[in-house]
């Protein structure tokens, strides 16, 4: 087997047995300072691929996810970092506060709730609807598997909880209203404070049938922001944008956010998801990039910014290739356009 080179064009040490903890990458760009205000970061941190851009030397992907989040967050430019293995088995307070000692006070995570109460069907392996959920938008096991280990493990260092959607059930795509009305009932049911620390909800798509003024305006009375979600199976960032407008009653002129703004940049359109790990494998380089979107999602940042609401920004690496370099040229955009606005 060859060994592949590094992203900065040196070729890797391997790493001795038993060798010490990942530490961040020497000479890195990735450790200069993120804009005031914006909290950018990856969707996960256990990538081997990222050598010499996040890490230094050689490492294993179970040895990053395990020992990797501290040279991540020592990173200047990441602020805050994507919990997903939650979505898939929630994590207990221990767990999260595990990882809360392991980042500065001011970096924040980003947690997906789990598809316990956020998938109305429990599914196979391969992924197809297999029975109803029984606990779908049930606010009490949110509280009880969710929100609650996650405010008491995480404490201040806890950024939006993400209500993640999966593709809805035919039956529910026939009805978005009653499916909005019904939401409306889940979100009013949660708790506005936990261990004295407000909780910051937020509601991610992927259906675009639920994409509606509808929505918008039920969000907007239960003080609940929309993620602009990225996706192959969502509309692009315009609209969503525009879903944004309506979300926070501004729907001429500039756009002046009442509430953080939250993004996940998940997937390129038109690929699939393991088609594009494939496509992008091993994460060291960009390959498709997007500088529409980043042109906007820049703009984004500096109007929530302008109206002193932080921005929270998740790229993905299967957005254009690399998300360190993906969020390293956004950066560079924010700060463009803050010195032209």
């Amino acid at each position: 087997m060859t060994t592949q080179p590094s992203l900065l064009g040196d070729t890797p040490t391997p790493r001795r047995r038993g060798g010490g903890l990942p530490a961040p990458a020497e000479g890195s760009p990735l450790r200069r300072a993120a804009p005031a205000g914006v909290y950018l970061g990856t969707s996960s941190w256990s990538f081997p691929g990222w050598q010499g851009l996040v890490w230094q030397g050689q490492h294993t992907a179970p040895s990053l996810s395990r020992d990797g989040l501290p040279a991540y967050a020592a990173l200047g430019l990441f602020r805050t970092v994507g919990i997903d293995r939650n979505f898939y088995s929630p994590m207990s307070a221990d767990e999260f506060a595990a990882y809360a000692l392991q980042v500065p006070a001011d970096f924040r995570f980003l947690v997906k709730a789990p598809a316990l109460v956020t998938d109305a069907v429990v599914r196979a392996e391969n992924g197809s609807g297999r029975a109803p959920n029984r606990w779908f938008l049930d606010a009490d096991v949110a509280l009880d598997r969710f929100i609650g280990p996650a405010i008491e493990g995480l404490g201040q260092r806890a950024g939006p909880l993400v209500f993640q959607f999966s593709p809805a059930p035919r039956a529910m795509l026939a009805d978005p209203a009653a499916w909005v009305e019904r939401l409306g009932l889940f979100l009013e049911a949660l708790p506005r404070d936990v261990r004295g620390l407000a909780p910051l909800y937020a509601v991610e798509l992927r259906n675009p049938e639920f994409l509606t003024p509808r929505l918008m305006r039920l969000l907007r009375e239960q003080r609940v922001r929309y993620v602009i979600g990225l996706h192959d199976r969502m509309p692009g960032i315009e609209r969503q944008a525009n879903a944004l407008s309506v979300l926070d009653d501004c729907p001429d002129g500039d756009y002046a956010p009442a509430g953080p703004l939250i993004v996940r940049w998940n997937l390129k359109p038109g690929l699939k998801y393991e088609d594009a790990k494939e496509h992008y494998f091993p994460f060291n380089r960009l390959i498709d990039e997007d500088p529409d979107t980043r042109r906007q999602l820049a703009a984004l940042a500096r109007a929530a910014t302008r109206n002193n609401q932080p921005a929270y920004i998740i790229a993905n690496n299967k957005a254009e290739g690399s998300a360190p370099l993906s969020l390293l040229k956004l950066a560079e955009a924010i700060d463009d356009a803050g010195a032209v606005s």
